[in-house]
């Protein structure tokens, strides 16, 4: 199984001291953490797209190609590219140039997004939000199998034989399509072929077990052999050298980011007993010491029927540098060898 880290680099205030770290500094601080990341062995750092005041990052890729020319051998994937909002060919242009920095270490995760600021600002309309996606898709996966490619559809300009370039290392450029909770998205998934990765921010993972079948049973329908349908899951988490630490280490900047968008969506503020009861044995946080985390990992893998990945976001608001590095320091050295060991031994 890959482990690795999200980040949608959040430039939130900090609980004590009510400041905001700048822009410039955030994101010095995360090269930092992609860094150490790739130095103890994890396998792979997601950057997700976002479009607000609070996120740094509405160019995954450039940062990715940064982060290309400071590594050697963690993978670098979005988390997720925006494909509705975004043009298909310049994105494919994207990260066959960061897989080319990167000597074959990039990847595409696709999605819908989770917000919806994008659409207005690149001038889509919100009404056509799953026939935007579909159609650039579809021509996604065309730029990657072809050159020169032949294509028309109704959101974009037609492509008449032109050639994409640059071609990247890894043929094909790998792409994953990201997915929450709607079925349709799990049954598109399969049908293409295509890896998943499903995120699991809230209530148990286990309830999201039909819908990975759907996702595996949909593959085996289109002829898809089974070892290609892979799954990951994406998923909010922290470490650290005790559970209670990391509890109290997270809890404060995950209240106030779920708060602020529980505020813009009509959902009640976030309290202790919440966030306590999702990082209980059952529930989605991955919140504790080495092994308690360890041991989530190895049960969401279990009530999931196998995974290819799990990816943690550490960084649920702008928790301090600082402790960011000593999360991934524990996920790299304690956590990953011990759900490596767990898995070998069950083989």
């Amino acid at each position: 199984m890959q482990i690795g880290i999200d980040s949608f680099v959040e430039m939130t205030p900090d609980v004590e001291t009510g400041q905001t770290i700048s822009a410039e500094d955030r994101v010095r601080d995360l090269l930092e953490e992609i860094e150490l990341a790739d130095q103890v062995g994890l396998d792979v750092f997601g950057i997700g797209e976002h479009h607000r005041e609070e996120f740094v990052a509405s160019a995954p890729a450039v940062i990715l190609a940064a982060a290309a020319a400071r590594t050697k051998k963690i993978r670098l994937a979005s988390s997720v590219t925006v494909l509705s909002s975004d043009d298909p060919v310049r994105v494919f242009q994207d990260f066959a140039t960061v897989d080319l920095i990167s000597h074959g270490r990039a990847e595409i995760v696709v999605g819908r997004g989770s917000f919806v600021e994008s659409y207005p600002l690149f001038g889509y309309d919100l009404n056509n939000y799953d026939e935007l996606f579909a159609e650039k898709l579809d021509l996604l996966l065309q730029l990657r199998d072809e050159t020169k490619v032949t294509w028309s559809g109704k959101h974009r300009a037609a492509l008449t034989g032109q050639g994409v370039y640059p071609r990247p290392v890894q043929q094909p450029l790998p792409v994953w399509l990201g997915v929450g909770g709607t079925p349709n998205s799990f049954a598109r998934a399969g049908i293409l072929g295509l890896p998943l990765i499903v995120a699991i921010i809230g209530g148990e993972p286990h309830r999201f077990r039909p819908l990975v079948e759907l996702y595996r049973e949909a593959g085996k329908r289109a002829g898809h052999a089974p070892e290609t349908l892979k799954v990951g899951t994406h998923g909010h988490g922290f470490v650290a050298d005790t559970t209670e630490q990391a509890a109290d280490d997270l809890f404060p900047y995950y209240a106030h980011t779920f708060s602020k968008i529980g505020r813009e969506r009509g959902w009640p503020p976030t309290t202790r007993a919440q966030f306590d009861a999702t990082r209980g044995k059952t529930g989605a946080l991955m919140v504790g010491d080495a092994s308690a985390v360890a041991e989530k990992m190895l049960y969401e893998n279990e009530v999931l029927g196998g995974l290819e990945r799990i990816t943690v976001q550490l960084t649920a608001g702008t928790v301090p540098h600082a402790k960011v590095m000593h999360a991934i320091e524990l996920l790299g050295t304690k956590v990953a060898p011990e759900v490596r060991r767990a898995l070998a031994r069950s083989a």
